[in-house]
């Protein structure tokens, strides 16, 4: 396929299906190369946001070090790698863009837990910034409410150490992989209403 050809039409009303074709021929090309582009956007993460004892990268590498060394299983730990993607892009709301970029491949609850996990934060913070440290209550009874405080308390607010020695990048390539070269959407991954149970 020629690096250099392109479809027919300036608007799309009036493409072909042979354009289409084209197009999807590009697109199935890009998809395969989403790890690769994660995987750089995180190492990118070393810089940015300051005035933390670690990176923004390295508070990611610990949090999902600390999923992968519970045992936690792929969704979990790539989860856990990506929740603070959304930082620079979007700093208002970082864990809907994190949870918008895994939805389509990871157990609904993962989902719900980058998704929620700013509000679960401020459980930490929020007394010492003027924000209510017990906003996350109004979500109790939801199914992913444990879950998602489990994944704050242990992984999250506790992954900004600089004596922790975490895993690196490169080491969550096939998790990453797995994660992001499945098929969107479909139910088996997705699995809505699974929970799962956390022994600590």
């Amino acid at each position: 396929m020629s690096k250099h050809r392109t479809v027919s039409f300036t608007r799309m009303d009036q493409g072909t299906a042979e354009d289409y074709a084209l197009l999807d021929a590009h697109e199935t090309a890009f998809k395969s190369d989403l790890p690769r582009r994660i995987l750089a956007r995180l190492a990118a993460m070393g810089e940015g946001l300051s005035g933390y004892k670690v990176s923004r990268l390295e508070h990611s590498l610990q949090t999902a070090t600390r999923a992968r060394r519970a045992g936690a299983d792929a969704d979990w730990v790539v989860s856990a790698l990506i929740h603070d993607l959304g930082d620079e892009l979007a700093p208002q709301n970082h864990d809907t863009l994190a949870a918008a970029m895994i939805a389509p491949y990871v157990r609904e609850e993962c989902t719900w837990a980058v998704q929620h996990h700013g509000i679960f934060q401020f459980k930490y913070y929020g007394d010492k910034v003027g924000l209510d440290p017990e906003a996350r209550e109004k979500y109790r009874g939801c199914p992913h409410f444990e879950a998602t405080a489990h994944f704050c308390e242990v992984w999250d607010q506790t992954s900004f150490d600089p004596a922790f020695e975490s895993d690196d990048l490169e080491s969550f390539a096939p998790e990453v992989e797995e994660v992001f070269l499945r098929e969107a959407w479909l139910e088996d991954n997705l699995r809505p209403g699974y929970v799962t149970r956390f022994d600590a």
